[in-house]
């Protein structure tokens, strides 16, 4: 599979990203050229193979949960641009 420079016009537009010609050149290219690497996967057998998320075993590895100090109410609003009530207030993101 080839990355054509309209295909990288297009992923730019939706990123909001101004390329130069040159740019574009390059990396149609540059991206051709990965997926021509990925493809060579295609190749491998991989009949009987069992499938991994990760090559070594992962453990969850957490701290005890343990009730430690922590900073008051009061000391913590002592950084607040704004406060309200005795909590951060912060501008609204839903109308």
């Amino acid at each position: 599979m080839s990355i054509t420079v309209k295909d990288v016009e297009h992923v730019a537009n939706l990123a909001r990203l101004e390329l130069s010609e040159a740019e574009k050149d390059r990396l149609a290219g540059q991206l051709s050229t990965i997926l021509e690497y990925a493809d060579k996967l295609n190749e491998l057998d991989t009949n009987g193979i069992e499938p991994t998320s990760h090559v070594l075993p992962i453990y969850n590895v957490m701290r005890e949960d343990e009730v430690r100090p922590s900073l008051s109410a009061e000391k913590a609003l002592l950084n607040a641009p704004e406060e309200e009530d005795g909590h951060f207030r912060v501008p609204a993101v839903m109308e």
